[in-house]
């Protein structure tokens, strides 16, 4: 690859480092839909900007800030998506998935929402599972507490929708299902791509795929526990 040209290493202006910035987690992004997190280094980062690793460290505090960065932008696509799902709905008298009525409809056809507008963006799955035990291993205290402040936001924000196609939950209880999102799909996603033997042995058993499997299991994840809460605000 060729050196990039002077000016670009060297940013000055406000507008030319977030320029600088965008390049950076452009780039990040787009070779996380090429190759899995664990397999991107901040060095191959750095070659595919061209900039040298030096230079990228001085617009984000690590490889994992640039990948938290992805995130954070990712999570705010994903609600602006979520949010469009369901404009005009509320909990009041909806029907359920499907057209269907019955007990908790509101609550699986919500759930069901949550999950499929998830299930189709696997940067954002593959990039929670890895938040806590990976991602947050190696930032600064400033850019933590940056950070912690914008996903309180985006979790306050999933509450808030809750609430609003749930009037029943109260703000704990919508609290509790949006960060609760979070953790079932951190813990259901490192199971999406199992290595050759595992993939191997679970046909072998008769098991769905990994990837089939993920999507029902995501919604019965989300549906089982909002209808959780339901249930416990009426008792």
């Amino acid at each position: 690859m060729s050196s990039p040209p002077s000016e670009f290493r060297r940013a000055r202006r406000p507008e030319q480092v977030e320029a600088r910035r965008r390049a950076i987690l452009a780039t990040a992004r787009e070779t996380l839909l090429e190759r899995s997190l664990a397999e991107v280094s901040l060095r191959e980062l750095s070659d595919r900007v061209g900039l040298a690793k030096s230079n990228v460290l001085r617009y984000f505090d690590s490889r994992e800030a640039i990948f938290l960065e992805v995130l954070e932008t990712e999570w705010s696509s994903w609600l602006d998506a979520l949010e469009g799902e369901g404009e005009g709905e509320s909990g009041e008298g909806a029907e359920a998935d499907g057209g269907s009525g019955g007990p908790y409809a509101v609550e699986i056809r919500f759930a069901t929402s949550v999950a499929d507008t998830l299930c189709v963006r696997p940067l954002l799955c593959e990039l929670i599972s890895a938040m806590a035990g990976v991602l947050e291993r190696n930032i600064s205290i400033g850019f933590a507490r940056d950070f912690k402040q914008r996903a309180a936001a985006h979790t306050d924000r999933l509450a808030a929708l809750v609430r609003t196609r749930l009037p029943q939950l109260d703000e704990t209880a919508a609290g509790h299902f949006a960060g609760a999102v979070f953790v079932i799909t951190a813990g259901m996603w490192p199971y999406v791509n199992p290595t050759e033997a595992v993939a191997t042995v679970t046909a072998e058993m008769g098991y769905p795929t990994a990837a089939e499997a993920f999507p029902l299991q995501l919604r019965e994840g989300f549906i089982t526990h909002l209808i959780g809460l339901t249930a416990r605000a009426a008792s």
